[in-house]
């Protein structure tokens, strides 16, 4: 059964540990305006919110910002502040920092640029002639709060630093226009207040240390061009509203330190509403940095790991647990930018993104409020992303997956007592809920295997649907749903013995011993010398997809010995990628390589042979599994995760994206950084990799 629970998968506490090692990128990697958007950066303020943009600062996406609020944690996002301008004079002479492009127009701000660098937090240098200067973005942890602090030291001639904000104010999954945007703009000491569309209670306020705020009238960027959606088939133009500027002006040889910060945040007294960011003092943005820096560290050591690239994953994975305000409690997000909290991946990504990392108390707040809204055996899919209602529980696997997640966390706690006050009784609801039968058609066959679905649904993680189609269909038995449902009658059999009696336990050992039985019998493949990946009434899916790994991975394999190994090797002959494990072979009909185009052409190719980083982790894990006794599994393991290395080099700096091409060069796609893909390769390095355990 893998690790013993109880015994605790805790690493070496770290004592005087060196400081992470962080990402520094030159001159070569925006040698043009492509190259520089190739490579983004992501800052989260643990509500949902976040700070996203290329390493030059130019917005490739709609969805990329400086601030990008969280109105109802973690969902109701708003682009508030797309980017600030920077313009530099030196002896009435002016230099653009900033880059963008338009129809016809690009603006190359970049040529000044020196460096990018994230440790953690993104850093860009700036030098013309004899200034420099060195720009920092930080976010404050729980507040929809940004500021920017420039570090400017002058040269021989004076300047001015003109700060020029770029406002909006509209769902960050959408684009907007000149045409329907109302703002209404109030001067204030040393910055502004921009109050969108008239909403009551909602301003954004806009303050820098040094240098008063000049207003402008009826000023607008018209036509910013987004590449990135012009890529995916999507408007790629939007306006922004630009309320004015800040000119800070220093002498010859001066340096200061400026800071700028951009805030929703209010707070109500004395029957009227201040706002923080205008009613206190101007928060110096280095005492900010200073904080967040010290939050971060102390996330370090927490987790204890020596291991720069381990460290690097714990900076990562702490983007992805958020507050959720309906639940008043932690929740996992699948995905930056576009992704809100699914059960499904929470799941996945629970092991390593909240127990590898030692956030136990959050893990076990989001395991809680989970189980809370379990309904008819079912783990919710997901909540709705802007409105209250019901969740949608559209999923067959998500609740398979709560018992691993379960097993996970009294494996590195051995917190037993929490499992039998708080989730017991629900783990054996979904139980008999699975056995008797429940929505989607999720039921026990008389052979002990799951069946669900039917044509019209999609309930496993390959889930797209063109035209109201699926593209992958599964309906049926599912050969990861069946190696799950395995999984977690031997989980319920552990907790059985603990909780209730022998014969509680050994009910359910049996059942899993029929499940293991059928198991082998229906889905094994002697043509191909592996699993078929689904099982009908009179059909068998033969195609060799990534599924059948997790009936070696899991943590009670229903596959064992011989057969394993077959598995692991077709796997890692047909689908193997350096950055992830393809959906469907190459060598079958309907792969595509490729994931790129419009809507349409992304979901026919998103299970089709497109890779998924997350499968990786239970890759490794079932590789060690198989060789590691007597060959060096673990080395070669190591050698296949250093490519996610490099990859947090490239791509979303610092972290792991959702998807990547299936053909090469395996080019990222998808969500720039994913909860499930960040949290598995975690997970699989800790437990199966490094030594430091």
């Amino acid at each position: 059964m893998g690790f013993e629970p109880g015994a605790g998968i805790r690493p070496k506490l770290g004592m005087g540990l060196a400081p992470v090692r962080g990402f520094e990128l030159g001159r070569e990697c925006w040698r043009t305006f492509e190259r520089g958007i190739e490579k983004e950066w992501l800052l989260a303020n643990g509500i949902g919110g976040y700070a996203s943009s290329t390493v030059i600062g130019a917005n490739s996406r709609r969805y990329h910002g400086l601030l990008v609020a969280s109105l109802n944690p973690p969902v109701e996002r708003r682009l508030v502040l797309s980017k600030i301008d920077e313009t530099l004079i030196i002896n009435e002479e002016s230099y653009f920092l900033y880059s963008f492009r338009a129809p016809g127009f690009t603006m190359e701000g970049f040529k000044y640029q020196q460096g990018f660098s994230c440790n953690p937090l993104p850093v860009f240098v700036y030098n013309v002639m004899d200034v420099i200067i060195e720009k920092t973005v930080t976010m404050v942890y729980g507040e929809n709060t940004v500021a920017v602090v420039y570090h400017v030291s002058c040269g021989n001639s004076g300047l001015k630093l003109r700060l020029t904000p770029l406002v909006n104010f509209r769902d960050h999954h959408h684009n907007s226009s000149r045409g329907h945007m109302v703002f209404k703009k109030s001067v204030i000491s040393r910055g502004v207040v921009v109050n969108p569309y008239n909403i009551q209670g909602i301003n954004i306020v806009i303050r820098c240390s040094d240098a008063d705020f000049t207003a402008l009238d009826d000023c607008w960027f018209i036509g910013m061009h987004y590449p990135m959606e012009e890529e995916r088939g999507l408007p790629s133009l939007e306006d922004h509203y630009i309320p004015g500027f800040f000119d800070v002006e220093l002498g010859p040889w001066e340096e200061k330190y400026v800071t700028l910060i951009t805030s929703l945040e209010n707070e109500t007294g004395d029957g009227e509403t201040r706002y923080k960011a205008m009613g206190r003092p101007i928060q110096d943005g280095r005492i900010l940095i200073e904080k967040e820096e010290k939050r971060l560290a102390a996330l370090l050591d927490m987790a204890g790991y020596s291991d720069n690239f381990a460290k690097q994953l714990v900076l990562a994975a702490d983007k992805f647990i958020v507050y959720r305000k309906s639940t008043n409690s932690k929740t996992i997000i699948a995905g930056y930018p576009w992704f809100a909290d699914w059960g499904r991946d929470a799941m996945i990504a629970l092991p390593g993104i909240a127990l590898a990392t030692g956030r136990f108390d959050d893990a076990k707040q989001v395991l809680y409020t989970f189980s809370r809204y379990v309904r008819d055996g079912l783990l919710p899919n997901l909540f709705p992303e802007d409105s209250g209602g019901e969740p949608a529980y559209n999923t067959v696997d998500a609740s398979l997956w709560f018992f691993e997640a379960l097993y996970k966390y009294v494996e590195y706690t051995g917190d037993y007592e929490f499992i039998k006050e708080n989730i017991y009784k629900v783990l054996k609801e979904i139980t008999q809920a699975y056995m008797n039968g429940t929505r989607y058609n999720i039921r026990m066959e008389d052979d002990f295997l799951i069946w669900a679905g039917d044509p019209a649904t999609q309930l496993t993680w390959m889930d797209a649907m063109v035209e109201g189609r699926a593209v992958t269909p599964r309906y049926g038995k599912a050969v990861e749903i069946n190696a799950l449902w395995y999984n977690a009658l031997k989980i319920m059999a552990h907790f059985a013995l603990r909780f209730e009696s022998r014969e509680a336990s050994s009910g359910f050992g049996k059942m899993a011993w029929q499940v293991g039985k059928s198991f082998e019998k229906v889905f094994w493949n002697e043509e191909k010398q592996c699993l078929y990946d689904v099982v009908g009434e009179d059909f068998k899916d033969g195609r060799v997809r990534p599924n059948q790994v997790i009936a070696v991975s899991l943590s009670n394999p229903v596959i064992e010995g011989e057969k394993a190994e077959k598995i692991v090797m077709k796997v890692l002959e047909e689908l193997y990628t350096d950055f992830g494990i393809r959906s469907l072979s190459p060598r079958e009909d309907g792969y595509k390589g490729i994931y790129t185009g419009d809507q349409y052409n992304r979901d026919a190719a998103y299970h089709q042979g497109t890779a998924w980083a997350w499968l990786s982790g239970h890759f490794i894990t079932a590789y060690v599994r198989v060789y590691g006794k007597d060959k060096p599994a673990p080395g070669k393991a190591r050698v296949f995760l250093e490519n996610f290395m490099q990859h947090m080099k490239d791509g979303c700096i610092g972290e792991i994206s959702e998807i990547f091409d299936g053909n090469w060069p395996f080019f990222p796609r998808g969500c720039i950084a994913q909860a499930w893909s960040v949290g598995e390769v975690l997970r699989a390095y800790v437990e199966n990799v490094l030594e430091e355990v």
